[in-house]
């Protein structure tokens, strides 16, 4: 056993005593015996906290004023006829294997926390429904309606260090948050906003995965202490027959914290040098690839904040003067560089990555990946008193990106008016996006659950659809 354990017990130990992850493998064990499919379909969601400009990225305008087309250009894709941002040249080369969203419908979507869109249901606004907190996240529901691909892992992890960034279980119990795999798997911290290019972002890697600079040897044998304590609980369960007195489901429970599968999981050390290489040190690579470490070894669902500030998010583009920097580059002598034209190159690298490294494993077609934020970006610039350079909040329309899980891809769906800040043709709502991971995932579309007062409600919001050009 050795020190990563201390991160990944300090992240999923309160499970240790409710043993709430038995109920999970107890369900799909019974979900097996009645012939249905518990495959190895899984999900990874980038949230691009703070929300993407579709103009400026996935929907652009070229034929529009500056002001509204902003200052990016237009390049082709491998789609004929589909254009995407300038900055998104890797994205655009292989785009026949994703497709463009560019009219989701955000209304009621808020970001900080931004619940809306991560659980299909536009109820789920904290800022401004005193239950909004409570209505669970997708990846919630399948920890609860499927459960881990494999036994010994946990179904639902999170990268974020804002916990407002994803929400959790909800009505359905804090047994269903996503475990902590920013904490399991010993990232660094940051303070502050905007930190990106050109200041901590471009992480060494003993700060991702090895022992921080200055712990000397006392430390060194506090970690050990844990070690040894650790498995002297092991023993002691094994020893006193309690182990023996667990049903065969708790003792899955115990060995998710106790035993080595899910630790071996968040160890990247056990990838090859040219893989990690090929990922690159950027911290949001970094999670990429534990992303795809962890859907390998089971987990079903994966959630990377795309964020290394706090509150909104990094992808909150209102303008130069603001603390995550407007569209073009900005230098911040505090924070570094800023804005969304720094993001967009290391997005197009770990996506691009990411899915060329699923399917060189034959794993993209059980893997689904989404791509998106909690709304889109006013289609004028500047319009923010003494901002520059930015746009404001835009819940009418946003675009996303979709590729994986064995789904028809190489096209754009639905499209926005010319200015690009409505819907034109074929919205597509939060529900829609919800129904259609749990259509993939082998999720029942008419399973409820039960808020607080006892009332079942149903897990897919305002009769949502799977996105049927998808299938």
């Amino acid at each position: 056993m050795d020190w990563r354990r201390r991160n990944f017990i300090k992240a999923a130990l309160g499970g240790l005593a409710g043993l709430s992850a038995a109920d999970v493998f107890r369900a799909r064990a019974t979900a097996a015996e009645q012939g249905k499919s518990v495959g190895r379909k899984s999900v990874i969601l980038l949230w691009m906290a703070g929300g993407p400009s579709q103009i400026d990225t996935w929907d652009p305008k070229p034929d529009r004023p500056l002001e509204n087309r902003g200052p990016f250009a237009p390049i082709a894709t491998a789609v004929p006829g589909v254009f995407v941002c300038e900055h998104l040249p890797r994205q655009a080369a292989m785009l026949d294997k994703f497709t463009i969203i560019r009219s989701v419908d955000c209304a009621g979507s808020d970001h900080s926390p931004s619940a809306v869109l991560q659980t299909g249901n536009r109820q789920a606004r904290p800022a401004t429904n005193p239950r909004g907190s409570l209505y669970p996240a997708i990846g919630s529901f399948v920890a609860k309606f499927k459960g881990p691909n494999q036994p010994g892992m946990p179904p639902y992890v999170a990268f974020n260090r804002d916990p407002d960034h994803v929400p959790g279980g909800g009505y359905l119990g804090m047994q269903y948050d996503p475990l902590n795999g920013h904490r399991a798997a010993g990232l660094p911290d940051y303070s502050g906003f905007g930190r990106l290019i050109g200041y901590r972002a471009q992480v060494d890697e003993a700060m991702h995965f090895q022992l921080p600079e200055g712990v000397g040897k006392r430390r060194m044998l506090e970690r050990r202490n844990l070690s040894g304590s650790l498995d002297r609980v092991r023993a002691d369960l094994d020893l006193t027959g309690t182990m023996d007195a667990m049903d065969h489901f708790q003792q899955q429970a115990v060995e998710m914290i106790l035993g080595g599968r899910a630790q071996a999981g968040f160890d990247i050390s056990r990838e090859p040098q040219a893989v990690r290489d090929r990922y690159g040190k950027h911290l949001w690579c970094q999670q990429a690839l534990l992303a795809r470490r962890l859907v390998e070894a089971g987990v079903s669902f994966v959630t990377i904040d795309l964020s290394l500030g706090v509150n909104a998010g990094d992808w909150d583009s209102h303008g130069r003067e603001h603390a995550f920097g407007g569209i073009v580059t900005s230098p911040d002598e505090r924070w570094g560089t800023k804005g969304l034209q720094p993001l967009l190159p290391v997005f197009d690298h770990l996506i691009t990555t990411l899915v060329a490294d699923l399917e060189e494993r034959s794993m993209l077609d059980d893997v689904l990946i989404l791509a998106l934020g909690d709304f889109g970006r006013d289609p004028v610039i500047g319009t923010q008193g003494g901002f520059t350079g930015g746009r404001n909040h835009w819940p009418r329309v946003m675009s996303m990106c979709l590729a994986g899980g064995g789904l028809n891809h190489g096209q754009v769906i639905g499209s926005s008016d010319a200015p690009g800040g409505e819907i034109k043709d074929r919205p597509v709502t939060p529900a829609d996006l919800a129904a259609t991971i749990y259509r993939h995932m082998g999720v029942p579309l008419d399973a409820t659950y039960l808020d607080n007062s006892g009332r079942p409600n149903f897990i897919v919001d305002e009769n949502g659809q799977p996105i049927s050009e998808l299938f």
